[in-house]
């Protein structure tokens, strides 16, 4: 399916960021845009917030004063919905209620012609829903850009139980035009994107609520072990903690009370308390001015008068940072065994979802001392530790001062099932699997929209591929033995590929 032709102009309904983001984009990609919002003036002065956004890029010497004159030429603002007639293209950016928007479509349908495609960019209303009372349902499509729009590449094209399959290819291949990167979704509470990023921001909630340490040292953790562009507390502070409690709140009430999407009475506590993050100026932090983001809790300088490492048999996604340590100095000695490393009192080995204190009782190995998961063991700048219950201080001391060897800061937190970063992995990985099994969208689609929509590090099923077909699927089986909760079952299409032996790219 072609791409609609530039010839034709597209109308954006709804003049805020967001709708003036999209204008923006289809103003860029050579289509004449008609901007209409019902407030008096808004379509203008959506119309100069883009004039001033990118004058500061000619300014810089980063566009032409040329392009943006005739970018702000093809951008018309309007006043009256009849306006919008001759549009082959109509997104509608307008409030995320289902009702306002069902009156808008009936409004359009009546207007428009019967060729023009009738897009949402709706982030939680049903595509179906919105298209129930529609005289041509097939017509309407999901068009969901994230924010800022000109800026962030992906865009979910959702189809709706009447959408049309040449509608959904027209729509996509334009977003492609565009400049985007389209994935195509099922209209399914939470589409890809604020479905499987659920548990990004639940399972760190959930460790601070269990106080395993505290939202700084977390964010650095996610940051500077796991690769994700931000923590997902500075994070959820700049999305608003209104905003992503009431995505959760929904998904949570979509899926019937499914504990996999539970809201955390922490961030509850947040949104009663009107700590709404930087819009009002104190979240989990105070963006008041002169203060001052926490520093992340990290173990000081580490004593240890051991100078060889013992790797004991396949040390498995810890292999990197072996070879890591292995360039520091020290002796090595490679043996059969477990995949553990062995220096001083210390013995070392990636978590599997138990706690450290279980496994060395399991095990036999008091002095056990838990690593977490990192995206890149040979870059992370930072690497989660837990240690046994009956551990030796110099045992911790030692795997403390090992890590630091490499120049690796390390943050000793609380004995906790599967760390921060392996757990979040694996959470993530599991939500995605089940929502291709369910088909809300392919393999590939998912982890593209993880990616480009929320810059993940690696998209969860393809990150799940590269630790081995097991790992997480053993880490889920010990989450959810620990906690005894279903919000940890291990989805169907994942307990599969484990008993096959084989990867979600396999």
């Amino acid at each position: 399916m072609q791409p609609l032709a530039t010839s034709v102009p597209v109308a954006v309904i709804g003049a805020g960021a967001m709708g003036s983001g999209i204008a923006q984009v289809a103003g860029q990609a050579g289509h004449q845009v008609f901007l209409l919002d019902q407030r008096e003036g808004a379509a203008e002065a959506g119309r100069q917030s883009i004039a001033n956004i990118l004058q500061r890029r000619v300014d810089k010497g980063k566009m032409e004063q040329a392009d943006l004159d005739a970018l702000l030429d093809r951008i018309k603002p309007v006043n009256e919905l009849k306006e919008l007639a001759e549009a082959g293209l109509v997104i509608e950016a307008i409030v995320e209620d289902l009702d306002i928007k069902r009156s808008l479509l009936a409004d359009l349908e009546a207007l428009c012609g019967d060729n023009t495609i009738l897009a949402t960019n709706t982030s939680s209303i049903s595509v179906t829903a919105l298209s129930a009372e529609m005289q041509h349902p097939e017509r309407l499509v999901g068009m969901h850009f994230f924010n800022p729009a000109p800026l962030m590449a992906l865009v979910e094209v959702i189809k709706g139980l009447a959408t049309s399959d040449d509608v959904a290819k027209c729509v996509y291949a334009t977003a492609g035009q565009w400049g985007k990167k389209p994935v195509t979704a099922t209209s399914t509470p939470g589409f890809i994107v604020n479905r499987v990023a659920r548990p990004f921001y639940a399972e760190s909630l959930r460790l601070l609520q269990e106080q395993t340490t505290d939202s700084a040292t977390l964010d650095a953790i996610v940051r500077e072990a796991g690769g994700f562009r931000m923590g997902p507390f500075e994070l959820t502070d700049l999305i608003g903690h209104d905003v992503n409690y009431a995505v959760t709140t929904s998904v949570f009430n979509s899926y019937y009370q499914d504990t996999r999407f539970l809201p955390s009475l922490v961030q509850k506590e947040l949104v009663e308390a009107g700590r709404l993050g930087r819009k009002n100026g104190q979240g989990f932090y105070s963006y008041t001015e002169g203060s001052q983001k926490p520093e992340p809790a990290t173990v000081a300088s580490a004593s240890s008068e051991a100078d060889t490492l013992i790797v004991e048999g396949n040390p498995g996604p810890l292999a990197p940072l072996v070879t890591r340590l292995s360039e520091c100095g020290l002796n090595v000695i490679e043996r059969d065994g477990p995949g553990r490393l062995q220096f001083g009192d210390a013995v070392l080995a990636l978590t599997d979802g138990r706690m450290a204190t279980e496994r060395a009782a399991a095990e036999a190995c008091n002095n056990l001392v838990l690593v977490d998961l990192a995206f890149d063991y040979t870059k992370a700048s930072r690497l989660a530790i837990a240690s046994a219950e009956q551990a030796s201080a110099q045992a911790v001391s030692d795997a403390s001062a090992l890590l630091q060897k490499a120049g690796i800061a390390v943050s000793h937190i609380a004995d906790r099932p599967g760390l921060v970063i392996m757990r979040t992995v694996a959470t993530l990985a599991n939500e995605a699997a089940d929502a291709a099994l369910h088909g809300v969208a392919t393999v590939s689609d998912i982890d593209l929209a993880m990616k480009a929509g929320l810059n993940y590090p690696e998209g969860p099923l393809r990150w799940s591929d590269s630790l081995g077909f097991s790992l997480v699927h053993q880490v889920l089986t010990h989450l959810q033995q620990s906690y005894g909760e279903d919000r940890y079952r291990p989805a169907l299409l994942l307990r599969k590929n484990r008993f096959a032996e084989k990867g979600f790219y396999s």
